[in-house]
């Protein structure tokens, strides 16, 4: 009988040890899911509007970076990147010009298209104030975006407004440059073969898009270094928001 007994209590205290084994395991999973939405990304803890706080000093940042990085000597033309090179409406006119013998006249005509993109860089305030005016309802869909959310979205909400900004500040830049000067003797040449295609790009709104279209470009790699590099958030905004990312 004592034996039989002892056989019972055993297997009570065997079922209630796996019993807490369970839940301990049970809670165990729970606490580590817990943890895992927690600090695997700190957005969940932050308001919409540090978000966007975040977004903005993103973006900010990174014009400045990008626009610091073209506006000098060089910036666009030796940068492959962003390099504008000749119009493509006017392909006809730089191998007619190569087969003249005029290619150096070419390869200078592209250079002052990016020494007037250097140029007119240098308003960087303009893609600022783009900025600081621009409104997001939903901070946190763009912060779990791709790496250029914002950059895109900033791309999509102010092209038209930052073209139309742009626009006069490139052309005083292309006088500056005399990009003209170096245009003029390739479409002269160009137009005296008979029969040749009428060519006349828009050279101001050719390197206004261009040069918008580089800066995004420059602006979009920021972007995503400050999302992956503790190195690149420089301010406590940055830290808070793209610090659990």
């Amino acid at each position: 009988m004592k034996i039989t007994i002892l056989i019972l209590v055993s297997s009570l205290l065997m079922g209630c040890s796996t019993f807490a084994q369970f839940n301990l395991g049970k809670l165990k999973n729970q606490a580590e899911d817990l943890m895992k939405t927690t600090t695997g990304s700190s957005s969940t803890s932050l308001s919409n509007d540090e978000i966007i706080k975040g977004l903005k000093e993103a973006l900010s940042v990174g014009t400045n970076n990008a626009t610091s990085s073209v506006a000098k000597l060089d910036g666009f033309y030796k940068n492959p990147k962003v390099k504008i090179p000749f119009p493509k409406e006017a392909i006809a006119v730089q191998q007619a010009a190569e087969k003249f013998g005029m290619k150096k006249q070419s390869d200078k005509f592209v250079m002052t298209l990016n020494r007037a993109a250097e140029e007119a860089s240098k308003a960087a305030p303009i893609f600022l104030a783009a900025i600081k005016s621009m409104s997001i309802s939903d901070g946190l869909t763009l912060l779990k975006g791709e790496d250029d959310a914002a950059t895109r979205f900033l791309e999509n909400k102010t092209t038209t407004e930052l073209t139309t900004k742009f626009n006069p500040i490139v052309q005083r830049a292309i006088e500056k440059v005399h990009v003209t000067k170096y245009w003029n003797p390739l479409i002269t040449k160009y137009n005296q073969i008979p029969f040749s295609k009428k060519v006349n790009p828009d050279l101001d709104k050719y390197v206004t898009e261009k040069a918008i279209e580089g800066l995004f470009i420059l602006i979009a790699e920021e972007e995503q270094k400050i999302r992956k590099d503790p190195v690149a958030q420089v301010s406590d905004i940055l830290k808070k928001v793209f610090g659990g990312n």
